[in-house]
Order: C-alpha cells, then structure tokens, then sequence
C-alpha cells in the first residue's frame, strides 16, 4: 500500500449554464494538477453546472448536455488524476444532486446527495430526489467517503462512511455565505471529525450567482479537530493536500494556512465579488448609477469601482431644484476620490414639463409624494436611457433599511439591473463607508485611501425631493429604525418583543404597517448580494397582499 496520496483541492469559480466553459475549467487545473503529482483533483458541489439551477435542472435537454459534457471530460483526462466533480444525474421525474469520480478514462463512480436542504435559499426537496446513503469510493490507495455537503452535517451518513471502510472524508460544497457562516461551518465539521476518527476536507464552491455568494474559505481538519489547511476566503485558490498513511491511518500533512476576513471585510468582499461575477455572467463590463451626494450611492460607486475597476464605473449627477450645493460638491468630490467618470444630466426641465402637461388633471390637489416620485422616476428614466445607449447596467442603490419601510420610489430609484448594498441596514451603510476608508487589499480595483469624503458619511441623509427634507422627518433616527427592523424582519419578533425594548408602540406598529404594505416593491426589485440569513427574496418569502397585523398585545 502507497503511503502518500496527494489530493488537490480546486475552489473555483463556475457558472450556472455554461457547461463546456466550466469543463475547460476543469481540464485546465486537472493538467495542473496532474504535473504536480496529483492522485485526485477535487471540484465542489455542482460545479460543472453551476449553482443553484433552480428549473434549469429539471429541464431534459439539459440534463442530457451534462451527461455529455461530463463523459467528454473523463475522455480527455483518462491519463492522470482522478476527477471528483459535483453535477446532477438524471432520476426520472426529477434528477439527484450527484459527486461524480471520474477515472480510467469513464465515470466510475457516482455518490448521490442523501440530506436535501429546504430552508433559507434552498429549494432542494423541489428539485432533486434523496439518493440512499452509499459507501466509501476507492481512488488509488485510499478509500474516500464523499458525504455530499448537507449529508456532512447530519451524523448519519458520516457514520456509515467510517462504518464501511472510509479513511478519507471528503465533502464538496455549494455553502453560500452569510455573515458568521465560517463559524457555523467549522464546528459542524470537527463534530463530524471527532465522531469519526476521520480526517475531512471540507470544499466550498466560489463566486457569485444571483443574489448568493459562494465564499470558498475551503479547509482540512486531521482527528481531533486538528487545522492543516485553510484555503482563502472570497478568492481562487488551487491547493495540494498531501495525506500520509501511518499507525493512526491517513493524516494531511499541514499546509498554509490563509488569513480570514473579519465581519466587515468579508461583507465588503462579498458584495464586491457578488457584483462583479454578476456583470461579468450576465455579459456587462461597465456600470452606470445615480451619484446623489450621498451614503448609499457612494457605497456603491466604492463597490462598483473596487468589482470592476473605476474606468468601467460612469456616475451621474441628476440635479433637480431641491439639490443643494452640497449635495453637488460632495457628488463630484467622490467621483473624482475613486476616479470614475461624472456626467450631470438636470431633470429640471423635464420635471416642469410633467408638471405641465398633468397640471389641468391636477388643478385644485396640493402637491404631495406624488411631485416627489416624479422626480425620482426622471432619474431613472434619465439613467436607463444612459443603461440602453451606452450597454452600461444601471446599479441601484437603495439600502435593506430604505427597501424594508418602502423609503425607494419602484420605477425610480429601484430601476435597474443589481443592487450591491440591498442587504446593509443603513447603520452597516455608514460603517462599510467607514471601514472601506480605512482599509485596502490587492482584490479591490479601486484606489486606496479615503475614497468616500468624510461629510457625505455624517451629514444628515435627506432624499432632497422637497425643501429642507430630512429622512428623519418621516422616520424614527437609524439607530432606531434597524434595530426595530431587525427583530421584526430578522429575527421575526412580535411587536410587544419590540415595545419592550422601549419603543413606543404606535411607531414600530407604524414600522411594521409599512414593512407589509411594500412587500409589492420589493418582488420588483432588482437582485442584490446576499449577506445574512434574512435578505429580502429567498430568505424571506411573504404574500404580496396580507392583511395580518400583529394585535397579540392590544
């Protein structure tokens, strides 16, 4: 019996659809791997589909291009390592999420997904049938248990593995970040590890797709819950792992050991990488959004800049008669800190033509949020018109504590194509500002420094649709507001959990009126990065029309 077996680790970055670019991918690394002395090269979860698939993968044809394209691959690479690559197989009505072994030249091996996930994002249950629990698969010297993510989790099915011979476990992933994910991750994987005595290589798909982030941060533990491998979060990586049989059977021999981000850059780098794999998928290299002057837009001009590099990044000014001076100066001061370009384009003129041509049907009623919306729907007139022209994705800015009360005008400010910051409650806007400030690394395409001018950060936020607006006129202050936000939204709390906090009751039973009355915005708003357990889309799906309101206290 060997007693080496180096098994390399590829935490890439597919995408949903393009079956032969992901195979490309994937023959590429395997010569990388095959000249490093590989015995194994391993892929995550789906990878050479993508994921998630949502309907794609029920669809027939598709099914059978993948079954195609993956025995081609086991054609091209039959003279080196094994391939271990994730993609579904077909099961009748509906297919399993499958770990195909590729060797000699065929698939040898097929391990099929016991423990489907249906909660938070994931749908699996609808898509995929549960396969039955399947024994260790031996490559080369080695027997390798290949628990299929969410079978890691459950003892069970690790359990059997090391019941029937596995030495090796091996767990590809499409786990999509959430803030304290990694946390979570780790210490579901040392149970598994001190349960079975087994060394584990826990491998995470990377990139972005739709709303999810896959964050990679791939690592191996030895018995013991011993680290001897952490591979980067957020970012590429190809990583050789080198076991050693001995007394205690296989061992990794410790490796490098990647630093991970703490909270607030790995939020930053999330929406970062979310946006530009987003762009990059959807065949866009350039963006367009709406510079006011303030947090928000900032933000994400920051994020659009640090994606896709400031010259790819056009930001507009839309002045109206309400913009102040300010407003303007503090616009201009960061587009020229981040270097992107700065057209302004009034919408004056064509907000007193509206007015014009509605004032005999408007003759007698006062003005109201009405006038106020129109003039956000000319900007996003104004900037999809700038989105067609020049084939640039208009980015929208609206942040989760704006999206969550209704504070965003639909066909105004939510135009558009992605929304980077649709997760940060407003508090988070001002601290990323902050953060983003002070701290610089080799993956953001943007300048280092202070990009977003300090008084953009500290001035009151004000809409400046009418004189003299402030948020807070309407509001309770942010530091209020997301907090009653949060426990409504994220942590589901009643109303009487919040007033007992000390809020007063007729504000969060406000708070809360206007979180279901726009719950129809948000079902038309564009995608934005996924960054805790309760975005706004998949995390959290509530009616469109509801008349409930929680009187439990009254």
């Amino acid at each position: 019996m060997a007693d080496r077996f180096r098994l390399t680790l590829a935490q890439l970055n597919p995408t949903v659809g393009d079956l032969r670019a992901n195979a490309r991918i994937a023959r590429e690394v395997w010569e990388t791997a095959k000249a490093a002395g590989a015995d194994m090269i391993a892929f995550p979860e789906m990878f050479i589909t993508g994921y998630q698939l949502q309907d794609l993968v029920k669809k027939p044809a598709f099914a059978m291009d993948v079954q195609r394209v993956l025995e081609e691959l086991a054609a091209d690479c039959a003279d080196g390592p094994a391939i271990g690559i994730g993609g579904p197989l077909p099961g009748g009505a509906k297919p399993f999420n499958a770990y195909f072994v590729l060797q000699g030249g065929k698939i040898d091996a097929t391990v099929l997904k016991h423990h489907l996930p249906n909660y938070a994002v994931f749908d699996e249950k609808r898509y995929y049938y549960a396969g039955d629990p399947a024994g260790p698969v031996r490559v080369g010297p080695v027997r390798i248990g290949m628990p299929i993510c969410e079978d890691a989790w459950f003892e069970d099915v690790t359990e059997t593995l090391a019941e029937t011979g596995a030495e090796i476990l091996l767990v590809p992933n499409g786990s999509p970040y959430h803030r304290g994910k990694m946390d979570i991750r780790q210490a579901q994987m040392v149970a598994r590890v001190v349960e079975t005595g087994l060394p584990l290589v826990y491998l995470n798909l990377l990139g972005g797709q739709d709303d999810q982030i896959f964050d990679g941060a791939s690592f191996v533990l030895n018995p013991h819950g011993v680290l001897t491998h952490q591979m980067p979060a957020f970012e590429p990586a190809l990583t050789h792992v080198d076991f050693e049989h001995g007394p205690e059977g296989w061992l990794a021999i410790e490796g490098e050991k990647a630093h991970l981000p703490d909270a607030w850059e790995a939020d930053y780098h999330a929406m970062v990488l979310a946006l530009g794999d987003y762009m990059r998928k959807a065949g866009f290299s350039k963006a367009v959004l709406g510079l006011s002057g303030g947090v928000d837009s900032a933000l994400v001009a920051a994020i659009a800049s640090d994606a896709l590099g400031p010259e790819n990044v056009r930001c507009v000014m839309l002045p109206s008669k309400y913009t102040s001076d300010m407003s303007l100066e503090d616009a201009g001061e960061t587009a020229r800190r981040l270097g992107c370009q700065l057209d302004t384009v009034s919408i004056a003129g064509a907000h007193d033509a509206v007015g014009d041509a509605l004032s005999d049907l408007f003759t007698g009623l006062a003005p109201d949020v009405t006038e106020e919306n129109i003039q956000s729907r000319l900007r996003g007139v104004m900037l999809m018109a700038i989105s067609n022209k020049f084939g640039e994705m208009l980015l929208t800015t609206g942040n989760k504590s704006e999206v969550a009360v209704g504070y965003s005008t639909i066909y105004g400010d939510m135009a558009g194509g992605y929304n980077p910051v649709k997760d940060l409650y407003k508090t988070r806007v001002f601290e990323t500002c902050r953060w983003r400030n002070a701290n610089h690394r080799d993956w953001m395409a943007g300048p280092a420094g202070e990009v977003i001018p300090p008084r953009v950060i500290d001035k009151p936020p004000t809409a400046e649709l009418r004189e003299d607006q402030k948020d807070e006129d309407s509001l309770p202050p942010y530091a209020d507001l997301d907090v009653m936000l949060e426990m409504l939204i994220d942590k589901e709390a009643s109303v009487s959990d919040v007033v007992a906090m000390g809020y007063d009751r007729t504000t969060v039973k406000k708070i809360e009126s206007l979180i279901y009355i726009n719950e129809y915005k948000r079902f038309q708003a564009a995608p934005g990065a996924r960054l805790t357990e309760r975005a706004f889309w998949l995390d959290r799906r509530y009616p469109i029309v509801n008349r409930w309101r929680d009187t439990l206290d009254e």
